[in-house]
């Protein structure tokens, strides 16, 4: 991962074709052969078809990736149709065919060089060999235990494999990104190249970090983020489960959470999580749009080697159309 050595099991890239070379040429000349070449041999795991996971399939197919390996046993559903534009619109298989393998046959059409494939089963069933097939695995939708047993797994493989988790509620958009210990290339101002290394903490230990010790200027949208994930574990609820009627409920947990944090109130709006609330589980097409697009330029920095990769959270809010990083991190010693 950023490097040749990492690629395809931890076999040296291979030359891009000569038909490679010619489709992708618009894109070498941005980011260069290189990057190109290791995009081309990198592999991808996305478990959880949702909105933003389609739009992020779509620009990593575009890019040409080498392969990408979807994973859902869902059905479609009302809310699938109006967020997921790879769901085709026939219905004629709805009842028959999966999320995964509908969405796989709609991204082959995008690029024919790029192997598209889908796997049956949950990922929490796969043991950790499974895992050394990719570079990067994608999470969508999913419990927050769920995303940290997938990680673990991720962080404890030979080869790193790049882990990211991605939600939209309706307006809001979250991204979380785990790179282990990542190099990459970077220029400098008088134009030579520099290598530059970071090291990412685990989403476990990323949401352990006493609040207290946060940055002041840290989004609301993670602190409600993060009261309504302790509410969904707490009592039982999938993904998505919450909805205005457990305000009240909430609204106690957030004043125990801030209590035991030191953090002040204010610093998650009720009206803020009433927005979240509403939003249950559903997606907004133009929100899915930008995160997923967001996603798919990190997954492409971090499996090329090339730019400055976000750490480790990413936030977006159509409410005041920004965008916004937090380095959600384990404070180092001095």
């Amino acid at each position: 991962m950023g490097s040749d050595e990492c690629e395809s099991g931890g076999h040296k890239a291979e030359e891009l074709t000569a038909q490679e070379t010619a489709l992708y040429d618009r894109q070498i000349r941005v980011w260069g052969v290189d990057a190109q070449r290791r995009l081309s041999k990198s592999h991808i795991m996305v478990s959880g078809i949702t909105g933003a996971t389609a739009e992020f399939c779509k620009n990593i197919v575009l890019a040409g990736i080498g392969s990408l390996t979807l994973m859902d046993q869902q059905l479609v559903t009302e809310e699938a149709l109006q967020a997921n534009f790879l769901i085709p619109l026939d219905g004629t298989d709805y009842g028959e065919k999966s999320l995964a393998e509908l969405c796989c046959n709609s991204l082959r059409d995008f690029n024919p060089m790029v192997q598209v494939s889908f796997v049956s089963g949950n990922l929490l069933q796969f043991d950790g060999e499974f895992f050394d097939k990719f570079d990067a695995v994608i999470v969508g939708h999913s419990s927050s235990t769920t995303k940290k047993i997938i990680n673990e797994k991720c962080r404890n493989r030979p080869k790193p494999v790049a882990f990211y988790t991605v939600d939209c509620r309706d307006s809001f958009g979250e991204i979380f990104v785990d790179l282990q210990n990542y190099t990459y290339s970077k220029k400098t101002k008088d134009g030579s190249t520099t290598k530059c290394c970071m090291t990412y903490p685990s989403i476990e230990d990323a949401i352990a970090v006493p609040w207290k010790e946060l940055p002041k200027r840290v989004t609301k949208l993670y602190f409600a983020m993060r009261v309504i994930e302790k509410f969904e574990h707490s009592n039982g609820r999938k993904y998505g489960e919450t909805g205005v009627s457990d305000l009240s409920d909430i609204l106690n947990l957030r004043k125990e959470l801030c209590a035991s944090q030191a953090l002040n109130e204010s610093h998650i709006p009720v009206k803020l999580l009433e927005r979240v609330l509403a939003a249950g589980g559903k997606e907004h097409p133009p929100v899915c749009s930008i995160i997923g697009g967001t996603l798919g330029q990190e997954v492409i920095k971090a499996m090329s080697g090339k730019g400055d990769p976000i750490k480790n959270y990413y936030y977006f809010d159509s409410y005041d159309g920004k965008g916004v990083i937090e380095d959600i991190s384990i404070p180092i010693a001095t």
